[in-house]
């Protein structure tokens, strides 16, 4: 099995930062993408954020500029840095990886528990 254990959730104030890690654990024998989700209060679980094995990486329009997102292959760990918080950052904000199992020939999708982000205004 495979887990993705988030942390560095909490609360701030606008304009704040906040870093978010995710820690991927179990059978792996590759990680390919990783990325960042976010579902606040009555609305859809959207993608914020993503890289690749090789870094490349991608960002919703909302977030450019302000958020970062990188990894450590070797720690199979992805982190994501969020400076300039707004309150409509607000919301749960979940990992996502794409994983190859050393017990599989597959690639198979794991999420983490989620992390609550606040952002008080």
């Amino acid at each position: 099995q495979v887990q993705l254990v988030e942390s560095g959730g909490g609360l701030v104030q606008a304009g704040g930062s906040l870093r978010l890690s995710c820690a991927a654990s179990g059978n792996i024998f590759r990680i390919d993408n990783m990325d960042w989700y976010r579902q606040a209060p009555g609305k859809q679980r959207d993608l914020v954020a993503s890289i690749t094995s090789g870094g490349t990486t991608n960002y919703i329009d909302s977030v450019k500029g302000r958020f970062t997102i990188s990894r450590e292959n070797g720690k199979n760990t992805v982190y994501l840095q969020m400076n300039s918080l707004k309150a409509e950052d607000t919301a749960v904000y979940y990992c996502h990886a794409l994983v190859l199992r050393v017990d599989s020939q597959i690639i198979n999708s794991y999420w983490g528990q989620g992390t609550q982000v606040t952002v008080s205004s």
